[in-house]
């Protein structure tokens, strides 16, 4: 890997490291001080549940839930910074603040939802659907990374599968729904397909061609000339010995 490239890449991981640094630190101080900000949760229809909208992806139910989140939001955020740089930011708060209103208009009203699924399941979608649209051979790669590491992610869509745990399958849903929207509506940011101009290629086989042509063309136009010359030569001779 040449230097701009891992410094690109160092400077992708510093945004998203501040990120969980948050989500943990907000864990640490519920455990430490035994108190809970679930209050803070996402409400669907409830005017007070609007500050779950930022506040609900920091909030976890346990450790497990939190790293469960957590490492795959590093991942993907840091590729999203790798890969689509300018944009990246714009892409993300797309992303969290679309996410996080969806469910609050079609999630439950009589729960409350935490924890950052949600902008996961945005995250997981946006890189697929990007690497769909832009048929690059790097995103493809990185969104098979995404699969393998977040593999399981289909089945959050099914909680009958889960009744022991309370998943929150509309963040999950709202989230893979965004993924999607706001895939096709950056498709003109970030990396472009790559499209191999093959015309040129022929337009240059066709100048060399031509440029071939027209030297054997001067060739031929030199040689007759030369001809003509000898004749002309010729008959002044015969003219001068007659």
């Amino acid at each position: 890997m040449q230097k701009p490239e891992l410094k690109q890449l160092l400077l992708s991981m510093v945004f998203p490291s501040i990120l969980v640094f948050a989500i943990i630190m907000v864990k640490i101080i519920e455990l430490l001080f035994n108190i809970s900000f679930a209050d803070f949760g996402l409400i669907p229809l409830k005017f007070k549940g609007l500050i779950g909208i930022i506040t609900a992806p920091f909030l976890h139910a346990d450790i497990k839930h939190l790293i469960g989140n957590c490492v795959p939001l590093f991942v993907l955020t840091a590729g999203l910074l790798y890969y689509y740089k300018d944009a990246a930011y714009r892409i993300f708060i797309f992303l969290f603040f679309l996410t996080g209103l969806m469910v609050w208009f079609m999630g439950r009203d009589y729960s409350t939802h935490i924890g950052a699924s949600g902008v996961v399941y945005a995250l997981i979608t946006f890189h697929l659907t990007s690497a769909l649209i832009r048929r690059r051979k790097d995103l493809a790669a990185f969104s098979f990374v995404v699969v393998f590491l977040y593999g399981s992610f289909i089945w959050g869509f099914f909680p009958e599968f889960f009744p022991e745990r309370n998943i929150s399958w509309e963040s999950h849903l709202s989230g893979a729904i965004c993924g999607v929207i706001v895939a096709f509506f950056y498709k003109n940011d970030g990396p472009q397909r790559i499209v191999h101009d093959w015309g040129e290629e022929d337009d240059d086989e066709n100048g060399e061609w031509n440029i071939v042509q027209n030297t054997e063309g001067e060739m031929d136009e030199l040689t007759d000339k030369t001809d003509e010359a000898d004749k002309t030569d010729k008959t002044d001779e015969v003219d001068n010995v007659n």
